[in-house]
C-alpha cells in the first residue's frame, strides 16, 4: 500500500493505517494524536528543497512531517 510520502503533490487521500518502524513505536500514538487516523483525508502539500521535511494536511491542520514519520501513514486513492 502506498504511503503518505509517496503520495503525488496536492492529491486528495484519505487515511488507511498508521504503522510505526519497531524502532520508534511512539511514532503511532504521536501520528494518531495529530489527527492521522483511518478514514481522514490528507494531502501531501509540498516538498522542501532537497525532499524533506514534507507539508502535509490532515483534516483542517497542516503540519511538517520527516519523510521517515510520512512513511509511517499508509494511504488510499492517491
Amino acid at each position: 500500500m502506498p504511503t503518505l510520502n509517496q503520495a503525488a503533490l496536492l492529491a486528495p487521500c484519505r487515511v488507511a493505517r498508521v504503522d510505526a518502524p519497531e524502532a520508534s513505536p511512539e511514532w503511532r500514538t504521536w501520528l494518531e494524536e495529530i489527527g492521522f487516523l483511518p478514514g481522514e483525508q490528507a494531502m501531501l502539500m509540498a516538498r522542501a528543497p532537497g525532499g524533506d521535511p514534507l507539508v502535509v494536511r490532515v483534516g483542517g491542520s497542516t503540519f511538517a512531517l520527516r519523510c521517515a514519520e510520512a512513511a509511517c501513514i499508509e494511504i488510499e486513492g492517491s
